[in-house]
């Protein structure tokens, strides 16, 4: 196997699959990338059988072609320190033994079988559809702060995605929630798509946010029962599903919340995170002391100190209640407008909370002791 790639592509390639491979891995072959310069491409793969990503790089120049599996953490290393825009030549010289040069710089790398890497099946398009990037990345990112670390709980380990129907339209509708707040958002789809409702595990929403970062187009998403797959161009990425039903949710949103509270974003958002800065401790709740259009928020911990701002907004009523300020600033962090509306009932009750320029998204969040 002989071929020439351009140093950022195949840089830009080995950092996504720097992501899906464990840095630990009990089995020497899943440390290292499958690398096959064939059909006038290099594909690149990588996996934690979990998790399956692969992309395609045709700006190549293959002189004979090949395959092998080397370390990715290695190689990437060494890519990554070449000059941008550099070639860089390969030549699998033995069955064990790749040697890369660019410049005046060469190496020579460890390599295991292509045979010994597993194999996955990635040409499946069972319910297949397609979704504008954007709308899938901020489906993800309005709901994946709420995804749960409780590892005993492992149905709350991902975001349930699923089909919703109001209005006579159809939407795919994004939930997360670890017990104490949650985050719904929903995209418009076609009628005649076909979707089973699925939760996708952490790992593989950071990998596809990374991913959709950095793309602009079309994503084609095709899901089995156990496992889904999303085509962005010449990049696939596969994944094992989250096996558990999820929670009813629709019964822990709050259906009788009157007590409408407005707030601008910035300045909320910037006061929370100053006054909660008094407090290390995680579990003291920021308290909202609330009367007619004044709001006080305070902070009091017996061991740092104590802290408190004041903010103008747009509320009629009394009204004492505690909230996590990780979990406030969280929700503020990812609106995209200029106003926070909280929707609220009693000291104890949970909070609704809306976004005025985006109707497709709420959160929920439960209230603690101040």
């Amino acid at each position: 196997m002989k071929f020439s790639v351009n140093q950022k592509d195949l840089q830009n390639s080995l950092n996504y699959c720097q992501g899906v491979i464990e840095k630990r891995s009990t089995l020497p072959i899943l440390s290292n990338v499958l690398v096959e310069a064939k059909d006038k491409k290099l594909k690149i793969t990588a996996t934690d059988l979990d998790i399956v990503f692969i992309q395609n790089i045709s700006n190549i120049e293959i002189l004979e072609e090949g395959e092998t599996t080397t370390s990715c953490s290695i190689m990437y290393d060494i890519v990554r320190k070449f000059n941008n825009e550099k070639k860089i030549n390969f030549n699998l010289v033995s069955e064990n033994k790749i040697n890369l040069e660019s410049d005046k710089s060469s190496f020579n790398l460890n390599c295991l079988k292509a045979s010994e890497f597993p194999i996955t099946e990635e040409n499946f398009k069972e319910n297949e559809f397609s979704l504008n990037s954007k709308k899938l990345l901020k489906l993800l990112n309005k709901c994946k702060f709420s995804v749960s670390n409780d590892e005993t709980r492992h149905y709350l380990s991902g975001i349930f995605l699923h089909l919703t129907d109001s209005e006579e339209k159809k939407f795919l509708t994004a939930v997360a929630t670890d017990s104490h707040r949650m985050a719904i958002s929903k995209t418009l789809v076609s009628d005649d798509i076909m979707f089973e409702p699925i939760i996708l595990p952490k790992k593989t929403i950071h990998q596809l946010c990374s991913l959709l970062d950095d793309y602009d187009g079309d994503v084609k998403i095709s899901n089995l029962k156990s496992k889904i797959k999303f085509e962005l161009d010449d990049t696939i990425l596969m994944s094992k599903l989250i096996d558990g039903k999820f929670p009813n949710y629709f019964q822990v949103i709050p259906k009788d919340n009157q007590k409408k509270l407005e707030i601008d974003l910035n300045p909320f958002l910037t006061s929370v995170d100053r006054v909660a800065s008094v407090s290390l401790d995680k579990k003291d709740g920021l308290r909202m002391n609330l009367q007619k259009n004044n709001l006080n928020i305070s902070v009091n911990n017996s061991n740092s100190g104590d802290g408190k701002e004041t903010l103008s907004v747009k509320f009629d009523h009394d009204l004492d209640i505690s909230f996590n300020p990780r979990y406030l600033i969280d929700v503020a962090s990812s609106m995209d407008g200029n106003k926070i509306e909280f929707y609220l009932k009693e000291t104890g009750s949970p909070a609704l909370i809306k976004d005025p320029s985006d109707f497709d998204s709420i959160y929920v969040i439960m209230p603690m002791k101040g």
